[in-house]
């Protein structure tokens, strides 16, 4: 019978565990302002009835998914902000820009909250 190392079964259960700390990540998310722009599920409204202000996380998370250097490069637009002219979110959000938040979170906690929505699975269709 050949064995798995203990090292391997670990990293592959890393995104069922950070997907699984929802409560813990959406207080963290609530206490620095997140949930004002931003909701875990897509097709929530913001306000007058627009798209919210910020992408939906699980939307994120399926844009995200296996892009090289994806948590690094979130984490850097949460902590510094982005470039309004460069939004890739037309249509699905109704603000152009995040601002940036180091004011707001530690950028240790952005890495984890950004390392909990890239483990995000896609929204259930239907």
């Amino acid at each position: 019978m050949k064995k798995t190392p203990l090292l391997l079964l670990l990293l592959a259960a890393l995104p069922a565990l950070a997907a699984g700390n929802d409560e813990a990540m959406t207080a963290l998310a609530k206490n620095a302002g997140c949930l004002t722009c931003h909701d875990v599920e897509p097709g929530a409204k913001g306000p007058d009835g627009l798209p919210p202000i910020g992408p939906a996380w699980r939307d994120v998370a399926a844009k995200y998914k296996g892009v090289k250097g994806a948590q690094a490069q979130l984490t850097g637009i949460v902590m510094k902000g982005s470039n309004p002219y460069d939004s890739h979110w037309k249509g699905q959000a109704s603000g152009l820009a995040m601002p940036p938040n180091a004011v707001a979170i530690k950028e240790a906690d952005a890495k984890k909250l950004v390392e909990w929505i890239l483990a995000l699975q896609p929204a259930k269709k239907g």
